[in-house]
This record gives C-alpha cells, structure tokens and sequence, in this order.
C-alpha cells in the first residue's frame, strides 16, 4: 500500500512547482547549447536560468538509464533507437531552470519550456527530458510538440496550448495495484488524473486520462468532480519539496 503525505490535508498546498530540463551534446558542447539555452531565456523564456552546478562537458553514465524510464510511453513513435543511442553517446550535459509557477502562468512558463527545448534542439542538443515528471520524448516528437504549441498560439486556442503543454511534460500512465496515475499536470497548473484500473486496459485509461485532463483545462475542476462524479483529494506519494508534487491535489476517477 502506497503511503500518502498530507491525508489530513483538505486544501491546496502553496508550494509553488517549476521546470528543470535536462538536455544532452555532443562532445565539448555545453557551451553551444548553454548559449542557445540563454539565447531563449533572453527572448522568451523569461525567469529561465542555467543551472551552473550540474551542467557538465562531460558524460553522466546514469543518463541512459534514467531517461529509459523516462522515454513517454503512450504517443505512437515517441522514440527511436537513434534517439536511444544519441542518450550513450552523450558527452555533456545542460540543466536549464524555470520560475516558480502558479496556476495562473503556468501554462505560459509551460510553452516557454517546451519552446527553449526545441531552440537548444535546433542548436545541437541530442536528446532532452523534463525532470520534474521523468518525461523524454525523442527529437521529431518535440519538434511537434513545438510545432503544434506555435499553431495553437497562433490560433489564440488556450485550451489546445495547454493540452500539448500537458503531453510534453506530463508523464502517464503510471500505476499502484488500485490506480494509473499521472503525474506532472501540476506544469499545467491543473491536479493528477488517477483512474481506477478497472475501467480499462493501460492503453484505454491513458486516453481516458487524456480527456479528463482536457476537461479539467476547459470545465475546471469542480464541473469535472460533478460530471464525472470523482473525487479531489490531496494526499500524496510525493514530498512538498519533490520536483513530482502537485500542490493542486489528484481527481480519482472510479467510474465511466
């Protein structure tokens, strides 16, 4: 059974979340990347900074198991193996850190990442993740996710920005022996969507995820917890000081 911080809570948390992104080069690279990096924080990445304590010009062997956990599991394609050889050859490392977010901004501080990631791409980086799910995506997948967030801004559709704001730095499904959980929402500034397991296979509750995420961003939370006849609560695996805590709590999902 899966322990739950803050049961007795019945309120949002005022920890504020925020991105750390993890980009990977080639060799000798950090300085390139670190200076497109700067190039989008000066542009329009605003409250973005370099993290200069564990960007390296060096390989980290860890990387290769770490973003195999982390490599999205639900979008067709999502990886490939050259994205997968482009992780074990890595020879440097760029950590770029975001704002603290509310729910407010969030979905613009979102974009903001999703757009220096495709920038420090376009400069060279080799394979990039979020950390503040665990999710990595390959490099044509977020280089449509950007394309498709610079169509939506275009188009002034908040709705669709924040929903592919949510797939690029959410990670789903994830699961304990009662629910699939997401976890990352909290980027968006909306609450985790957990879906009992049985309703569905993985694939199914995934997509049912999707759409209550997407019903959260349009309805809010209190029209889904009606429609839906879910449940909000804020109890968490995840500490207050964990990069994976959502302050916005998790709408269980019991039933179709």
């Amino acid at each position: 059974m899966v322990t739950r911080i803050g049961d007795a809570a019945a309120a949002p948390s005022p920890v504020k979340p925020r991105h750390v992104l993890c980009l990977l080069g080639g060799e000798h690279e950090l300085a390139r990347l670190s200076d497109a990096a700067s190039q989008a924080i000066e542009q329009f990445a605003t409250g973005f900074s370099i993290d200069t304590t564990y960007s390296q010009d060096t390989a980290d062997p860890q990387m290769s198991r770490s973003f195999g956990v982390c490599w999205d599991r639900v979008a067709p394609n999502a990886w490939t193996e050259a994205d997968e050889a482009a992780v074990a050859d890595h020879k440097s490392v760029l950590y770029v850190l975001g704002p603290r977010m509310s729910a407010d901004n969030a979905v613009v501080c979102s974009t903001g990442a999703l757009f220096l990631i495709h920038a420090v791409i376009k400069a060279g980086a080799t394979a990039a993740k979020g950390e503040s799910a665990g999710v990595a995506h390959g490099l044509a997948r977020w280089a449509v996710l950007a394309q498709q967030a610079s169509a939506a801004l275009q188009a002034d559709d908040d709705h669709a920005l924040s929903s592919i704001c949510r797939l690029a730095f959410a990670k789903r499904p994830l699961g304990n022996d009662v629910y699939t959980e997401t976890v990352g929402n909290h980027l968006v500034g909306l609450p985790e969507v957990y879906v009992a397991k049985t309703l569905g296979t993985e694939r199914e509750v995934a997509s049912l995820m999707d759409e209550v995420g997407d019903e959260l961003a349009q309805r809010g939370v209190q029209a889904v917890l009606k429609i839906r006849k879910a449940r909000l609560s804020y109890a968490s695996s995840y500490k207050p000081d964990d990069l994976k805590f959502n302050p916005y709590g998790i709408v269980h999902i019991d039933r179709r």
